[in-house]
């Protein structure tokens, strides 16, 4: 592959990101360009402009992506009810691909031929980062530095720092901290106790969410309304995508909803144990199900469910730009015309529980499933019915005993 001459690098600002961009300049001799992200990890972001310009960096891009985070990547995915292994909401997985798609905009736009970021060898993320780069820009070439420097320890990377004038807070000298990545939907946490997984985290590693144990001895009643399958308002206020999962994170994050300890499947081949924290998407999880569960016809909600895996499989692997994402997409957007109303969830001590919902399109009948007497329902057709499908079992028994 030829040598890149411009890069567009996913940059934070923080000390790895600051030495891969030095690294850039200085090992592979390229004209670096900075992008750094907003999609709602609660940093502030100037001071990785004012980094990068301290670094001599000429083209910074700081862009606001919360809204678009939310609205084109959390919801299509939570219309699917995704979990990874039954449990997992995929707050990490489903940031990449719009990371992603933005370095290869801004490569189109400044005329770079290569993207870089951070992710190491280990992890998903060089996965996810690379097959989008992949599928929107065939021809861009990936600059991974964890695979190929020799940089492989936190003295070695301090060592780099001090001999490039790479300000290094006080913070990154000691023990390393906690691996978290964070935006509107979660944050996740790796490293130091939590690679032993026998071990419990510790409570004040929390950032989203009170200890369930500290939460309020009261409970609280919060209704989500949903318009074809999306959230658009909590407790009666209209609010946009972004501003409604982050007043979902405040109210589930206040009652410590949302916590979630897991041992999970890597794509590379390893298993990892990670901490999440995702409040305001565990109730948009808890609600979505509680409104499909009136709205939606028996079939294909099940075929629903049995697609469900699948489809967050293809996330959490970096397949969110391929076809079979795309179609299984199609197919769930299908079936949410109709799924309209509002839910109301009762939170409590780590817990969210449905306590009603209502819909102008539900399914729930009260005339025909009433225990009380009716005049739409003949119980006699049920004989009938259940002859029909014993069928089968009868043929297949009579035959045996012959």
């Amino acid at each position: 592959m030829a040598k890149a001459k411009k890069v567009v690098l996913a940059y934070s600002g923080g000390l790895d990101t600051s030495i891969i961009l030095r690294w850039l300049q200085v090992e592979k001799n390229c004209e670096v360009v900075t992008f750094t992200a907003d999609i709602g990890q609660g940093e502030e972001l100037e001071p990785a402009r004012k980094k990068a310009e301290l670094m001599g960096i000429k083209q910074i891009y700081v862009d606001d992506l919360k809204e678009e985070f939310v609205r084109d990547f959390v919801f299509p995915m939570f219309r699917a009810n995704a979990l990874y292994e039954g449990v997992y909401l995929l707050g990490t997985s489903i940031a990449r691909p719009l990371i992603a798609k933005r370095l290869i905009d801004i490569a189109i736009e400044t005329g770079a031929d290569a993207i870089a970021h951070g992710a190491t060898g280990k992890g998903n993320d060089q996965v996810r980062f690379e097959l989008t780069a992949y599928a929107l820009k065939p021809d861009i070439k990936v600059i991974a530095p964890w695979r190929e420097w020799e940089l492989n320890s936190r003295a070695s990377l301090i060592d780099y720092a001090e001999k490039h004038q790479i300000p290094i807070p006080k913070d990154k000298r000691g023990e390393a901290p906690y691996s978290t990545d964070a935006n509107l939907l979660h944050i996740s946490y790796e490293g130091k106790v939590l690679e032993d997984p026998w071990q419990e985290p510790h409570d004040d590693m929390f950032k989203l969410t009170v200890s369930p144990e500290k939460a309020p001895d009261q409970a609280e009643y919060v209704e989500i309304e949903f318009a074809k399958g999306d959230a658009v308002a909590v407790n009666g206020q209209k609010l946009s995508p972004a501003n409604l999962l982050a007043k979902l994170n405040e109210l589930g994050g206040k009652h410590g909803v949302g916590r979630l300890d897991l041992v999970e499947n890597r794509y590379v081949g390893m298993k990892s144990r990670g901490v999440y924290e995702t409040p305001g998407g565990t109730l948009l999880h808890v609600a979505h199900r509680a409104i499909e569960s009136i709205t939606l016809d028996r079939e294909a909600m099940h075929l629903k469910d049995e697609l469900m895996p699948r489809y967050a499989k293809l996330i959490y692997t970096g397949y969110w730009f391929a076809p079979e994402r795309e179609m299984l997409q199609a197919a769930i957007d299908q079936t949410q015309e109709w799924v309209n109303g509002v839910v109301r969830l009762k939170l409590f001590k780590g817990s969210a529980t449905v306590a009603g919902r209502k819909s102008p399109n539900s399914l729930y009948r009260m005339d025909y499933v009433t225990f009380e007497e009716d005049s739409v329902y003949n119980q006699f057709d049920a004989e009938g019915f259940i002859k029909l499908n014993a069928l089968r079992l009868r043929l297949g028994k009579m035959a045996r005993q012959k």
